[in-house]
């Protein structure tokens, strides 16, 4: 019997559930994550989903079948035409100009897990790509799904970040996860133990390197 992707959160439990459940997350869930931290990540997710792009520019090269290369190249056009826009719309809310996006300087954790997944897809193949992807590409649809299921979480207006959770769990992000795992799961059902091992050192350095990106808005630090 193949691999499947909860064999991955399964062979780095304590990290992933250290990411799935930070005290950033808890914050957003709560409605009582510092403002400050919040527009500091922003302004950091901004640079990631920059470098999010190349990485599925990336992947339309490292595709070999036509199947692989329309979905790279489907991603990388939601990521150029539609999320990052909504980014920019989303910042403006919070007072973060298209301006002062252009002049950030990156953190040293956003350095460090873009640089990682880019690495990574150079030296690998599509699917430690995708491996190093799926923390940020299946982690933000778990995170948005176990604060639905908490008691501490704030909805509507009662919740300043409300609507970071409604996007990460509406249809259209949970469909697009759903996709995700369903690719993962088909390839890794044909991985032998050794390649498995390798694919879950990178996934847990991967998750660790989400964690670090948490903690660098909950403390605001570049």
């Amino acid at each position: 019997m193949g691999y499947r992707f909860d064999d991955l959160t399964t062979a780095c439990r304590d990290d992933w559930r250290a990411y799935i459940e930070h005290d950033f997350v808890r914050g957003l869930g709560a409605g009582t994550l510092d403002r400050g931290a919040f527009r500091h990540y922003l302004q950091q997710d901004y640079l990631f989903l920059i470098h999010f792009a190349r990485a599925f520019a990336l992947a339309a090269y490292k595709s070999r079948s036509l199947a692989d290369l329309r979905q790279a190249h489907e991603g990388l056009k939601a990521i150029l035409d539609v999320e990052l826009d909504l980014h920019v719309g989303y910042c403006r809310d919070w007072d973060i100009s298209e301006d002062d996006l252009a002049r950030l300087p990156e953190a040293r954790a956003t350095l460090a897990y873009t640089r990682y997944v880019l690495d990574t897809g150079n030296r690998g193949d599509l699917l430690d790509l995708h491996v190093a992807l799926a923390p940020c590409l299946v982690g933000y649809g778990e995170i948005a799904n176990w604060l639905g299921t908490q008691s501490f979480t704030q909805r509507g207006e009662a919740n300043p970040f409300e609507a970071w959770i409604a996007m990460y769990e509406s249809d259209d992000f949970q469909d697009a996860m759903h996709a995700e795992l369903g690719w993962l799961d088909a390839r890794l059902a044909d991985v032998t133990p050794a390649r498995f091992n390798e694919l879950a050192t990178i996934f847990r350095d991967a998750t660790r390197l989400e964690i670090d990106f948490w903690q660098m808005g909950l403390e605001q630090r570049l």
